[in-house]
């Protein structure tokens, strides 16, 4: 009788367990669901994936140079028929080793690898993503970023390196684009979209500044695979949040879809020429100096060896500040992006010009965070600028116009690893320096340009104004009978024409003009 009721008493207690479980499951999927969490998980994968890439791109800076040396080492070694770990066992591996000629190159090539793959591949994700949306492109992303981050870390030889180097490019022309597309996609007020892009631009610098002191401490005590197998984990773990949070393969309406702006026309827009061409002028300074700030602090200053590893990490702090700043400021005076994005640029410009005065590491400190601190002021000014434009100018879809932000970040970090080498050894560090900051303070008057971005209205599409002409094929015929339908449906006791006309001359409402008008873009 006493096991039987204890029985009892455990299925009861198992099933109200469930019960429970069952219901904040239910509460959490229900939760999840709302537009305000779910804009929030959204915010927290696309910042993870974009903190992933940039851990990816610098985490090899402190590994490559020693690493590609000792395969060269234990080549040479095996040749001579000499025990390449006893040698290795007399041999510092906390000091980096400063390589040939030739296999200066091929680092600079193997760090270049990625941001050029990235640049060639980001016209066609970009365009991919305004098809099908910002979900899929992402998950794609990771899935890459992912196999190509394993594959580095197993790679025992130079082509396999550049392999999986070259696929990490690939994922983050997928993963980069639609991530910042669909956080601009989500956050449509202009003062929420500055706050969520300046969180994903914090990610982004901490994901730069933290890797190289990452990758260096891993390497050192536990070897080359163990940082690659931490950040192939970190894009495991999000591609599954990815899955649960968004479901991109559950809810695939291509209705309500619209059709973007072609990428070559975005590119043809001269306000988003400037824009784009002040993202890679302001981002050259840090893309060069990364591949060379460390031999020219080991000539001239003698640093030490933390002191090479942690040159970048203090500017992260002030890149955090500039963030704060703008998106502060932007939320009070939303007309004045293009000046904070001046200031920047000069600021950039002058801090550079002063990095070869500096005597010292703590001297050199002072420039490295200006430059942060302008290129945190130029990126969160300038990426809610581009959206700005696409939703007054052409389509709200997101994909294109951020894939040539990436470009334009792309073509910085694609010269830098293999043109800044070059120029240091045939003019000098010095003026390296002083030509970044020239460029960077003569481009500063070209964001004048942006000045009256704020006040312009929002303009219909190309196809808006072909359906006013008159159908000219079936699927401007079809849509032309769409509309007449909703309009009807809208206003029952007025002619379709009339409705048809109302839909075009309602007044604009806020900053991207009316519900109705919103609905007027087209839908494929």
């Amino acid at each position: 009788m006493v096991p039987e009721e204890t029985q009892g008493v455990a299925k009861s207690a198992v099933e109200k367990l469930s019960s429970a479980m069952g219901d904040r499951t239910k509460q959490l999927g229900t939760a999840i669901k709302e537009p305000h969490h779910q804009r929030r998980l959204i915010l927290f994968i696309v910042c993870v994936a974009l903190f992933l890439d940039n851990m990816l791109y610098m985490v090899i800076v402190p590994i490559i140079p020693d690493y590609i040396q000792n395969l060269r080492s234990d080549s040479e070694l095996h040749a001579k028929g000499i025990n390449s770990s006893q040698y290795r066992n007399t041999s510092s591996v906390i000091r980096p080793q400063y390589p040939a000629e030739n296999e200066d190159m091929k680092i600079g090539v193997l760090f270049a690898s990625k941001a050029i793959l990235q640049l060639l591949i980001n016209p066609l994700s970009g365009t991919f993503i305004d098809r099908v949306g910002y979900d899929i492109p992402l998950l794609i992303g990771l899935i890459v970023l992912f196999f190509s981050t394993v594959i580095f870390a197993f790679g025992e030889n130079y082509a396999t390196l550049f392999v999986a180097r070259s696929l990490q490019g690939v994922g983050s022309a997928f993963a980069d684009t639609s991530g910042i597309a669909m956080i601009a996609d989500k956050y449509t007020e202009e003062a929420e979209r500055s706050k969520a892009l300046g969180i994903a631009l914090a990610f982004i610098s901490f994901g730069s500044l933290v890797a190289p002191p990452f990758g260096g401490i891993l390497y050192q005590f536990v070897g080359k695979r163990m940082p690659f197998l931490v950040l192939a984990s970190i894009a495991l773990i999000n591609g599954v949040l990815l899955l649960l949070v968004i479901k991109p393969f559950t809810n695939r309406t291509r209705v309500n879809m619209p059709v973007g702006t072609p990428i070559h026309r975005l590119m043809i827009d001269p306000y988003i020429a400037v824009v784009a061409g002040a993202l890679t002028t302001c981002n050259i300074p840090l893309a060069f100096l990364e591949p060379t700030i460390s031999n020219w602090m080991k000539t001239t200053m003698d640093a030490s060896e933390w002191q090479m590893g942690l040159t970048w990490l203090p500017a992260f702090f002030p890149h955090v500040l500039g963030v704060y700043i703008t998106v502060k400021l932007a939320a009070n005076y939303p007309h004045y992006q293009w000046f904070y994005g001046a200031i920047g640029m000069v600021i950039i410009g002058a801090s550079s010009c002063t990095v070869p005065a500096c005597k010292n590491f703590w001297e050199l400190i002072v420039p490295l965070c200006g430059i942060c601190f302008g290129i945190a002021l130029v990126d969160t000014a300038l990426l809610p600028t581009l959206a700005l434009l696409v939703d007054i100018r052409h389509v709200s879809v997101y994909g294109s116009v951020y894939a040539i932000a990436d470009i334009s970040y792309c073509v910085a970090y694609a010269l830098g690893p293999v043109v800044a080498s070059q120029i240091v050894h045939t003019t000098g560090f010095t003026q390296l320096n002083l030509g970044m900051g020239l460029v960077n303070v003569l481009y500063a008057p070209a964001l004048l340009f942006l000045r009256n971005v704020c006040q312009m209205k929002p303009s219909h599409s190309e196809r808006n104004i072909l359906l006013d002409e008159g159908p000219k094929g079936l699927y401007d015929t079809i849509k032309m009978e769409e509309r007449k339908a909703k309009s009807h449906k809208r206003n029952p006791n007025h002619g379709i024409n009339d409705g048809i006309m109302d839909n075009y001359h309602e007044p604009h409402k806020g900053n991207y003009g009316s519900e109705e008008d919103s609905s007027d873009y087209e839908y494929s």
